[in-house]
Parts: structure tokens; sequence; C-alpha cells
């Protein structure tokens, strides 16, 4: 049972990380000094999902492209192929930005959502591409991380809107 609940959250790292910047945000807002009130209760959410689901998901997603290509190939049905590699580099650019994007202003938070939601948008579409062209159900094109590819990238800009939009619309109004 352990085993194969570990073998899922692995596999599924995507879903996993978007759980753990749940959690992290949850602890985040109950755990702040009462003194010092937040900006926004959203903040932590939005800091803890650029952290995990963008940082740490792009990072693993550089390591499992780049040093693990063969198996990572297998697991979404595919060959491998040097786009592995530029896939990865990819990703630790995107990695990168979340990080720096975790207590960084609108502007860096924007570019760190806008950059992985094409990309992500993009791979659901290949992955829906392949299962209607070449009939590929592999668990790494149809399972969790297609769901993931749509769902984050909405979730991400859910976020920012609910963290920054109030604030916009209370400087257009001068509120």
């Amino acid at each position: 049972m352990l085993e194969t609940l570990i073998g899922f959250l692995i596999a599924n790292y995507s879903l996993t990380f978007l759980v753990i910047s749940l959690v992290a945000g949850t602890i985040a807002l109950f755990g702040r000094s009462k003194s010092r009130p937040p900006v926004s209760p959203i903040e932590p959410f939005l800091a803890h999902f650029l952290l995990f689901s963008i940082g740490f998901y792009y990072l693993a997603n550089f390591i499992l492209h780049v040093f693990f290509g063969e198996m990572s190939a297998r697991f979404i049905g595919w060959a491998q192929s040097p786009f592995q590699a530029e896939v990865g580099f990819a990703s630790l650019g995107f990695a990168v930005v979340g990080f720096l994007a975790f207590r960084g202003g609108f502007g860096l938070r924007l570019a760190a959502i806008v950059g992985p939601a094409l990309f992500l948008w993009g791979a659901a579409g290949g992955h829906i591409y392949q299962m209607m062209t070449a009939s590929n159900y592999a668990p790494g094109n149809t399972g969790v991380v297609l769901y993931t590819d749509i769902l984050l990238p909405i979730i991400g800009f859910a976020l920012l809107w609910l963290r920054y939009g109030s604030e916009a619309q209370a400087l257009k109004t001068g509120t």
C-alpha cells in the first residue's frame, strides 16, 4: 500500500507539488506573526504555488528529462530523442524564474506563470493529439499529467488575479 502511494506521488509529481504548495500555503497563512498582517490572505498560496508548482516541479522536470531521458520518454510513450534535453533545459529556466518569483513582484510572478502556462497548454494539446492519432494512452501522456497540464496554469492565473486583482481595481477606482 505505501509502496503504491509513493509510486503514485513520484509518477505524478505535478500533482504532488500542487498539494505540497497548498499545504505550505496553509501553514504559512496560519503560522504568520499576528503582529504583521499579511498583504493578502492569498499571498502565501501564490508564493508557495510559485515555489513548488513552478520552481520545484520544473526542477524535477529538468532532472528527469536530462538525466533520466530514456525513462521519461518511456513513461510518456515516446522514443528517446535529443528533444528530451531541450525540454529539460527549458524546464530549468522555468524553475529558476519560479524560485525568483516566490518573493518577487507582480511582473516576475506573471512571467513565472505565463511561460509555463503556454508550455503546459501546448503539451496538453500534444498529449490529446497523440491520443487521437497514435493511440498513445501511456500514463505520462493521458494520466494525471494531462489534467495538471490544463489545470496548473488556470490555478496559477487565478491565484495571481486573486492576489493582485483587487489592488489593480483599487488603483483604477482611486480607492
